[in-house]
């Protein structure tokens, strides 16, 4: 399978950074994968495809060159500019072999839909898509959400750009409607669950740790909590409930933060960020 991004900044990179982080790991794994070669991005500025380039990744300035390339072509530009790219690419897409995958948030389906019509007498439609991975993707660790637009989520299509961004992490399709919410829950999640980090650290050095090993102490104790959620597949409270012993440090520390508006101050920051 070939790739192709348009756009090499935080998201574009992103993913070209998330496949070469799985493409490395499948070589030491001995597994099939996608190669630096497989890949194509295209950047208007040199110096962000530089470290693509020196990675084995093709790279242009040229999005027409790019768009040709890709059985999936994946859009990461910046909202106000994808008109212009659609319009620019559009002549050169097949649209009976190729994928198109927008992920640039906040453009609605109907939007890219009419600027890739291809005026016709069949008004031919890209099979188009609508995707928002997160940040994790650069470490193939994304929760992306895909909304099929042109397409049934039953089309092979379908299952070839789901198996995708299944080696970049996990993926689920959703609704359009639902886009707001699964990015303030997964995309702003990324920063909110940072922040924890970061205070947990912050923390740890007030109770005596040098800041370096506080932060590795918590991200462990991050990443185990979520390990044992997905090794057992409870609901955090049955977990917490194995670990807070009556009149102990850990319900006397969680009640503390309660009674600060922990969780009611998550769930209005998500409803927030939608």
């Amino acid at each position: 399978m070939k790739i192709s991004i348009i756009g090499a900044g935080a998201m574009g990179g992103a993913v070209a950074r998330g496949l070469l982080y799985k493409a490395r790991e499948n070589y030491h794994a001995g597994s099939e994968s996608i190669f630096p070669q497989d890949i194509t991005i295209s950047n208007p500025h040199t110096d962000k495809l530089e470290f693509f380039k020196s990675a084995g990744i093709n790279v242009t300035t040229d999005n027409k060159t790019a768009a040709k390339e890709g059985d999936i072509v994946i859009l990461a530009v910046q909202p106000w500019v994808l008109e212009h790219v659609a319009k620019e690419i559009k002549p050169f897409i097949d649209y009976s072999r190729q994928k198109v995958v927008s992920i640039v948030a906040g453009v609605k389906s109907d939007n890219i839909i009419e600027w890739f019509r291809k005026e016709s007498e069949e008004n031919e439609l890209p099979q188009l898509f609508i995707s928002i991975p997160n940040i994790a993707i650069a470490v193939a660790r994304s929760m992306t959400f895909v909304v099929p637009v042109t397409i049934s989520e039953y089309d092979n299509s379908t299952k070839e750009v789901i198996e995708f961004f299944n080696t970049l992490g996990k993926t689920d399709i959703v609704e359009e409607r639902q886009l707001s919410a699964a990015t303030a829950l997964a995309s702003c999640g990324i920063a909110y669950a940072m922040r924890y980090i970061r205070a947990a650290s912050e923390g740890g050095v007030e109770l005596g740790f040098e800041a370096t090993d506080a932060k590795q102490i918590v991200m462990q104790t991050v990443q185990g909590a979520v390990n044992l959620l997905l090794a057992e597949g409870n609901h955090p409270e049955v977990e917490i409930d194995k670990v807070t012993s009556p009149g102990g440090i850990t319900i006397r520390g969680l009640n503390e933060m309660e009674h600060a508006g922990f969780s009611s101050a998550v769930i209005r920051g998500l409803k927030a960020g939608r």
